[in-house]
């Protein structure tokens, strides 16, 4: 879109960028004008939607191609590499109406099935049989591998009748043998072993299931001075109490897990991923997940894209559009017009996407309730911030606008008119879910070490294990009521995710009346105090006044701060420019530009360690500015460039020390020159601050992948104590941290402590998910498991 952009003259881009709400009809208008004459706006237009340029088409020659690929590396036994070529050709193989391409999904599904087997994967091996059998039901391959299949999982009446259909089948004479002597081994087992019930074919059966709790499902809207609207409760709330739970009106997963997970539920991405049968844009976990994305809709592409051909003239642009077509369902699906021979969805900005869906569900709910005749666009009651938004944000907000708009056009057609003011919906739209998208996280466990045994338990032999936690973003969704919760930087609820369903959770006890508070992201202890002002006033257009924003903390004073130079001093050495007066109001600052305003709180608020860190500013008796490089206790001075540089090249060496342990390429010197370089940092850096937290973070992760446990638990604890400064003792982050240490007690077989340091993570991690800790983070019941079961 920057071509677009740039081609905008300079009077027309100052009147979008200085227009106000009251001016989106005439600036959308104005620009609509200006792109209609613009040749480069129909090329980009037509590249977006027209079926012959769209790189997400079916190909059955790229079908047929990737399938040789894939049986070479069958062949070669190199069967990871043939299970990548096998999905890709399933992703590509067209499903027309004369059969001809059901035979080919079949073989394809097999011939995965058969490469997941070897990979020792029979539930997806199963359900790739299945669906082998549901195109080509006789296809005599595909019964006999599912029965071979259900044989391995002691599914023995299911295989032996698999295998009876399959020899039924069998055309030559050596097939029947081999089924028929299969059969035998089978019929023999039978009699000897008691059978194990087929598991669902269906991967979202699989799990653990969803308990249901009660939760308070009233949270009250209210609107208050500074921050606007917010929720409350009406009741007080008890710690670890399920409060809200809500699915989104509409979700989009992020580009970066386009190929790892679900784009309906964002799950990981099983081994027999299923796809759209109209375009090779998505994957699926499950064939249920296709059906809720895409809809009830034909399989023959051909009909569809032909009932699709009727383009709009992009030679005359207007907000009317003929030739609509009716869903075919009852179901409101977010995939289906996203597809059908164009590719926008896989060009545009997920967020802009997102827009989309929002605005097609709300035409396709119009048109089942028979209000087809005129579409304007959905009246969220959700903030937008268009008229302090930076000329740059309005202009691509109206072009954006334009743009979807034609793509949507695209898809619905006939007697379908667009109001006038339908593109000033749009860019507010557009603006609403900039600012009101949550994002969708999941929990992803990364196991270091080789101690894992075959039940993904941790073993107690000596290897070296570490369990630590990556927190992944998937998604972004639109929640109409937990939009509205406020942002603070030291919430009372815990937002998770079960696929797409939002959870808030109370982390402590909220009296009545008082804000129901998440986080946006920022928060103490992880960032410091100007840089999460600065993000709150980039991406939400406001100055966080939480209670971290509006009194003095000690996460605030150490989170980058070096140490005094002074031995005996505990007080912190910033980069930031503290300053404060007798009114008792206090400035921090990075740059002239980046100003915080606080008001300190009394003395006697105050713990002993913040005492320490900054006393000088609890002195009632003068004003006061500490410049960079002086201890806010004692005002000696570091000379703050020299110990910046020597503390990143330290980092840098622990980095790379971590990074050998990967590729086994580490040396007795690359381990001397880590633990030299982390009493390097601990000499520069503050002993609460967050650079010295991982540095012993990393070292730990890296003495635990060279198998040396003892050093490992020993930066892993350093970690946690610094951990439990920056945040406090019940945060999430010193969960996960504690699982860390966990997982290296018992790699050292220290079965006591490991039970009792889970103990206190389980009772964090209860605090945040409740009754959900083990369906949300798995591999938490793992350790669980190994822990309860050690002797």
């Amino acid at each position: 879109m920057e071509r677009l952009k740039s081609a905008v003259p300079a009077d027309l881009r100052r009147a979008v960028g200085e227009g106000t709400i009251g001016d989106l009809p005439s600036t959308t208008s104005l620009l609509l004008t200006f792109l209609d004459g613009l040749p480069l706006f129909h090329q980009v237009i037509s590249e977006l939607t027209d079926p012959e340029l769209a790189l997400c088409r079916k190909d059955k020659e790229r079908a047929a191609e990737l399938k040789g690929q894939g049986n070479a590396c069958f062949s070669r036994r190199e069967f990871q590499q043939a299970l990548s070529f096998y999905s890709q050709a399933l992703r590509y193989v067209p499903i027309c109406s004369d059969g001809t391409d059901e035979i080919l999904l079949a073989t394809l599904y097999v011939n995965r099935a058969s490469t997941i087997h070897k990979l020792g994967l029979l539930e997806e091996c199963l359900r790739d049989c299945d669906r082998a059998i549901s195109f080509s039901p006789n296809y005599a391959k595909a019964w006999y591998r599912r029965g071979m299949i259900n044989a391995s999982l002691k599914n023995y009446s299911s295989a032996i009748h698999d295998l009876e259909v399959a020899l039924s089948m069998e055309a030559t004479s050596s097939g029947k043998s081999n089924i028929e002597q299969e059969l035998k081994l089978i019929l023999l087992n039978h009699r000897n072993v008691n059978e194990v019930g087929r598991p669902s074919s269906d991967r979202k059966d699989a799990g653990l299931p969803y308990t249901a709790e009660p939760h308070m499902s009233v949270l009250e809207c209210v609107s208050t001075p500074g921050k606007g609207r917010g929720m409350t409760s009406p009741n007080d709330i008890s710690p670890a109490s399920l409060i809200h739970v809500e699915d989104p009106l509409a979700a989009i997963i992020l580009k970066s897990c386009r190929e790892t997970h679900c784009h309906y539920c964002f799950s990981e991405a099983p081994a027999d991923v299923v796809f759209c049968p109209l375009c090779t844009i998505p994957v699926y976990c499950s064939k249920k997940c296709q059906e809720q994305a895409v809809g009830g809709i034909s399989l023959n592409q051909d009909t569809f894209i032909k009932s699709n051909s009727n383009g709009t003239d992009l030679g005359k642009l207007s907000l009317t559009s003929t030739n609509h077509k009716a869903p075919d369902s009852k179901q409101i699906t977010e995939h289906r017009h996203e597809c059908g021979g164009a590719h926008w969805a896989a060009v545009l900005p997920a967020d802009i996407v997102l827009a989309g869906r929002i605005m097609a569900q709300y035409i396709d709910r119009r048109m089942l309730a028979g209000k087809n005749s005129t579409i304007s666009g959905p009246n969220l009651d959700l903030i937008h911030h268009y008229d302090i938004d930076s000329p740059t944000n309005k202009l691509e907000s109206h072009i954006y606008a334009i743009v979807l708009l034609l793509c949507l056009q695209k898809y619905y057609r006939s007697d379908l008119s667009w109001k006038e003011e339908t593109l000033s919906q749009l860019v507010l739209l557009i603006c609403q879910v900039k600012v009101n998208s949550i994002a969708i996280v999941c929990m992803k466990s990364m196991d270091e070490g080789q101690g894992r045994t075959e039940n993904k338990g941790y073993s107690a032999a000596g290897d070296a294990v570490m369990c630590s936690v990556e927190q992944v973003r998937v998604a972004q969704a639109i929640y109409m009521s937990g939009s509205l919760l406020n942002h603070s930087c030291r919430p009372n609820v815990h937002t998770y995710f079960h696929s797409r369903t939002l959870f808030l959770r109370s982390t402590e006890y909220i009296e009545s009346g008082r804000p129901v508070e998440l986080s946006y992201g920022p928060q103490a202890g992880k960032m410091n105090l100007p840089e999460r002002q600065k993000s709150l006033q980039e991406n939400y257009k406001f100055s966080c006044r939480c209670s971290s924003c509006s009194e003095l903390h000690l996460s605030d004073l150490v989170i980058d701060s070096f140490r005094c130079p002074q031995s005996t001093c505990l007080g912190a050495v910033s980069e930031l420019t503290y300053s404060r007066s007798k009114e008792n109001f206090m400035h921090v600052s990075l740059q002239e530009s980046d100003d915080c305003k606080l008001s300190l709180p009394h003395i006697s608020n105050v713990d002993e360690d913040t005492k320490k860190v900054g006393k000088l500013f609890f002195r009632n008796d003068l004003d006061l500015k500490i410049d960079p490089g002086y201890c806010m206790s004692c005002r000696s001075q570091l000379d703050l460039a020299s110990a910046v540089a020597t503390s990143d090249r330290a980092a840098s060496k622990i980095n790379r020390f971590k990074e050998l342990t990967v590729i086994d390429k580490v040396s007795e010197v690359s381990v001397t020159d880590a633990l030299q370089s982390l009493e390097q940092i601990k000499k520069l850096r503050h002993p609460y601050s967050k650079a010295l937290a991982q540095a012993e973070d990393m070292t730990a992760e890296a003495f635990a992948k060279i198998g040396d446990q003892g050093q490992a638990e020993k930066h892993c604890e350093e970690s946690v104590k610094i951990l439990k400064k920056l945040y406090h003792p019940k945060h999430i982050a010193i969960a996960h941290e504690l699982i860390k240490l966990v997982s290296i007690k018992l790699s050292m077989g220290d079965m006591a402590s490991a039970e009792a340091t889970f103990a206190q993570a389980e009772a964090i991690f209860s605090l945040y998910y409740g009754p959900d800790a083990l369906r949300i983070l798995p591999y938490i019941d793992v350790l669980k498991r190994t822990v309860s079961e050690a002797p």
